[in-house]
């Protein structure tokens, strides 16, 4: 996997090229040797502003149909609680079963192990490419430090 490195102001990382991302600050990644079936997670701006999760559930099943803007689920973290939000349009797969046990993963690793959720489907319309997703990055913290609310 290849990535690319964003870096603004004391926010850095690393985001994933060939990913799709949502305004919403999700990825979402096609499972290799398995067409259609999608794995999404936070990027890891969502996961700093989340904080550490210790808990994650589902009110979708697996086999239930889902809809890009659906929400699906909700995390909680040590600073914020937070709904989950469908960004595939598709049939919900399941969620990462990993996150029972330590959702923390979520943080650590939000790319690799730490995903939230498989659609097997489509991603959203107004889903980006890396290009986009720095673009909006810059745009949003931007508008948050002149805000302050990016301390």
């Amino acid at each position: 996997m290849t990535y690319r490195r964003f870096k603004h102001a004391r926010f850095s990382a690393r985001f994933p090229e060939g990913y799709r991302y949502s305004r919403s600050h999700y990825w979402m990644a096609e499972v290799e040797g398995s067409p259609g079936l999608w794995r999404a997670g936070f990027t890891k701006f969502a996961t700093r502003m989340l904080g550490e999760l210790v808990e994650a559930e589902w009110k979708r099943a697996g086999g239930d149909g889902v809809a890009a803007g659906d929400t699906i689920g909700w995390v909680e973290g040590f600073k914020a609680a937070s709904d989950v939000f469908c960004v595939l349009d598709g049939v919900f797969v399941r969620g990462n079963p990993i996150l029972d046990e330590d959702a923390c993963i979520v943080r650590s690793s939000p790319y690799e192990t730490g995903w939230l959720y498989e659609v097997r489907g489509t991603p959203e319309t107004e889903s980006v490419d890396i290009d986009g997703y720095i673009a909006l990055l810059e745009a949003t913290i931007a508008k948050m430090q002149a805000s302050g609310a990016y301390d």
